[in-house]
């Protein structure tokens, strides 16, 4: 698919995106490590929105993809990384969005979220359960695994993983280790029970990273839980069940 890059400068860095289709806007927040082409065009979710009437908005977050790759850890903190969301919507005159983040991109969403409530109007959670609140794991051990010399000496699982990903996707190691010591910062019960939008919660069953998504649902004024049968964090993206799932969740909270 021929998509088009396009870029713009906020708060000091390029944020590079892409804008298809017309209709209700949906803007996608990728995960960490990954970009807005391998966390959404190649499992077809930009495929499947547009053939659905949406306008797909997908960034690339800073310190991935095509965008700035500070090496500062400063420049990534959700408020940050979610400030360049809202300032991409601004930049398209959208003024209300469907937002789907996946991952730490589900988290920066609920930044967004909190900070800008008018431009949101949904929000799909997906990857990340009540990990949002309670933390997710080892993550300094990705750090350590994303800075090895030598991607042979790393010995944790997780660690490995990440590793792989971030050389998969030719990420800048370094940005990405600045941006993990930041951008995981958690959200209390209080702040998760202000968000008063539709959200969808979903997490794939074998998700060993997420944490469950019923429990996040219910702190949700508006929060709904789906679970992604039989599928782990880096699975669950491409899943079929979960497309369907956000199909008929848009379609029910139209903008």
């Amino acid at each position: 698919m021929g998509m088009v890059m396009q870029s713009f400068s906020h708060d000091g860095q390029n944020i590079a995106f892409i804008d298809e289709g017309k209709g209700d806007p949906i803007l996608l927040v990728h995960g960490f490590a990954s970009t807005h082409e391998v966390n959404w065009i190649g499992p077809g979710w930009v495929e499947t929105l547009l053939e659905a009437g949406y306008r797909v908005v997908a960034l690339d977050n800073r310190g991935h993809g095509g965008s700035s790759k500070s090496h500062d850890p400063q420049d990534y903190t959700p408020e940050k990384m979610a400030s360049d969301a809202a300032a991409l919507l601004e930049h398209l005159d959208i003024r209300r969005a469907h937002v789907m983040g996946y991952s730490m991109g589900a988290r920066i969403a609920a930044f967004l979220a909190l900070a800008n409530p008018e431009k949101v109007a949904t929000l799909v959670f997906g990857g990340l359960g009540i990990g949002m609140i309670e933390g997710v794991g080892e993550w300094d051990v990705i750090a350590d695994a994303l800075l090895a010399e030598d991607p042979a000496s790393v010995t944790h699982e997780r660690g490995r993983m990440f590793r792989a990903f971030a050389d998969q996707t030719k990420s800048d190691r370094q940005a990405l280790a600045a941006c993990i010591s930041t951008s995981r910062a958690l959200l209390s019960p209080e702040e998760v029970a202000r968000i008063a939008h539709p959200v969808l919660v979903a997490v794939g069953t074998r998700d060993d990273i997420a944490g469950a998504p019923e429990p996040l649902a219910a702190l949700l004024p508006q929060g709904e839980a789906f679970a992604i049968e039989r599928r782990d964090h880096m699975r669950s993206v491409g899943d079929k069940t979960f497309k369907q799932r956000v199909l008929e969740f848009l379609r029910a909270n139209p903008l």
